[in-house]
């Protein structure tokens, strides 16, 4: 199969089979692109996610066409892009026909709560994952708990502690 269909079919069942945002398709993205097709290794996704992150823009978006880029260039990443984003777009405008005339429907209440614990579960299994292949010493654990301290608790802006998590990568590395 010509690579470029292959990442949009690969972004593309992502992206329609992942619930609860770009957090939650991390570890699908991270099996489809690391164990699936060996596209990337463990390094290499860990960076593009790192990127993802820092990049303004949702992070499962950002990561397919940065991968997409890797593996087929500037058509790669277009394809991965599109094929990422169509399901949620075809899937939301279905959804806003569909409950703009059931929105008082309890059934679908009930779908809705039963989605949000599951979303839960698919962003600690993302966290487990980068963390285990991201905490390599104790720099890095020391840089971590840092700016969980001064994003959760201090409320300090994102940018900030990026921008401070970078210095401090200077200075103890």
């Amino acid at each position: 199969m010509p690579i470029l269909l292959d990442l949009f079919i690969s972004f593309f069942k992502i992206g329609a089979f992942s619930f609860g945002g770009g957090y939650a398709m991390l570890p699908y993205i991270e099996d489809v692109v690391i164990y699936e097709h060996g596209w990337l290794n463990a390094k290499e996704y860990i960076d593009i996610l790192a990127i993802s992150e820092i990049t303004p823009g949702p992070i499962a978006i950002n990561s397919a066409t940065f991968i997409g880029f890797k593996i087929a260039g500037v058509l790669g990443s277009l394809v991965s892009t599109i094929g990422v984003v169509l399901p949620s777009f075809i899937v939301i405008s279905l959804i806003f026909y569909v409950l703009s005339k059931f929105e008082n429907n309890k059934v679908v209440e009930w779908i809705f709560q039963g989605i949000r614990p599951l979303v839960a579960g698919l962003i600690l299994a993302a966290f487990i994952s980068v963390f285990n292949n991201t905490i390599a010493d104790i720099k890095a654990v020391f840089i971590s708990i840092l700016v969980f301290i001064l994003v959760y608790i201090k409320k300090i802006n994102p940018i900030l502690c990026i921008l401070i998590a970078g210095l401090l990568g200077i200075i103890l590395y």
